[in-house]
């Protein structure tokens, strides 16, 4: 038996020191995702997993090592030797599925974006509210050092002018749930939402509070689903911003992020997989220099963020009622561009 810990009444700490996280589909992140930094992160275990086919879950748990499989989602869901859940369903799913984890009393992982738009977003954010439970959007970047350094370096540029965002691949996979209407796929809302995040975290500081999208243009891999999108925005300040997401265009790939002040400019070159490469570069009246920040991989920094709000209160810094924020600008962002929300 897990030793417990004292709890407030109506605190979000989790009732035992080891954080038992059941996943929600045999999905193709939830290895590099949850599996392996579960593996550094001594206070997680990941003891249960549940898809739409039983036996591909007990294949999936075999393969990686996972305690049990459940038979259904509802099953998983309402397990009670489980304290939070993992989603990293398609988009189209998390809004349903985080609600019932909450529901259920637990405590929710769920990858981005959390939902499929704004409304949903809101929904999710006041359940978690009312449930006192932890959920956090799984922006992993925003954990790893490297990203509160390029914070602090940006403080250092003055006011603040512009900020450009990408995050641009190519996905040839064209049958890929990520080009599905009916699960909220679409460019902006894979790559876009990280652009989209990413514009926010850096601008929001400076800029004088969120921005408003001005303009957005998109190239169609079908009907309502974008396969590119860049939209434009402004700042309360007046500053101005644009972020670029792609899953197939001439700008075939792209992962980097600029912040221009009155004093300077930042450049960050690989903001979402600093582990693998990185370069900040900060260039000021004094010259220019460049940075490099050691860490370990940002989905094991995420994860014991995870853990560390769940089991003692620490800090979230992508709670759900930021995804509302984000979320109104894709929304925005695909209206500007002629395009429907999703959902």
């Amino acid at each position: 038996m897990r030793p417990e810990v004292l709890a407030r009444p109506g605190s979000r700490l989790c009732h035992v020191t080891t954080l038992r996280i059941g996943v929600l589909g045999a999905a193709r992140i939830t290895p590099a995702a949850l599996i392996r930094p579960a593996k550094a992160v001594d206070e997680v275990e990941v003891s249960a997993v549940a898809a739409r086919d039983p036996e591909r879950a007990a294949a999936f748990a075999q393969r990686h090592g996972i305690p049990r499989s459940a038979g259904s989602y509802e099953e998983l869901v309402a397990d009670p030797d489980l304290d939070a859940i993992y989603v990293p369903l398609p988009n189209a799913r998390h809004a349903e599925w985080t609600l019932a984890a909450l529901a259920a009393g637990k405590h929710v992982l769920c990858e981005k974006p959390l939902t499929s738009n704004a409304a949903e977003a809101t929904v999710v954010a006041a359940a978690a509210e009312d449930a006192n439970r932890v959920v956090m959007e799984a922006f992993h970047y925003r954990y790893h050092p490297m990203f509160a350094r390029a914070l602090e370096l940006s403080a250092t540029l003055g006011p603040l002018n512009h900020v450009e965002t990408e995050l641009c691949f190519p996905l040839p996979r064209f049958g890929d749930i990520r080009y599905q209407l009916d699960l909220a796929g679409g460019a902006m809302m894979d790559a876009g939402c990280y652009a989209v995040h990413a514009m926010r975290t850096l601008g929001v500081p400076l800029g004088g509070g969120e921005p408003e999208v001005v303009s957005a243009r998109a190239a169609l891999r079908s009907p309502q689903v974008d396969r590119m999108l860049v939209a434009d925005y402004r700042f309360p300040s007046g500053a101005t911003a644009r972020t670029r997401a792609s899953m197939w265009s001439r700008h075939v790939l792209g992962v980097s992020a600029r912040v221009v002040g009155e004093e300077g400019e930042l450049r960050i070159l690989n903001y979402l997989a600093p582990q693998v490469y990185h370069r900040l570069t900060v260039r000021t009246a004094a010259g220019t220099r460049r940075e490099r920040i050691p860490g370990e991989a940002t989905y094991t920094y995420q994860l014991r963020a995870f853990a560390g709000s769940v089991l003692r209160g620490e800090e979230n810094l992508t709670p759900a009622s930021d995804a509302v924020n984000t979320m109104g600008l894709i929304d925005a962002a695909y209206r500007a561009a002629g395009l429907d929300p999703r959902g």
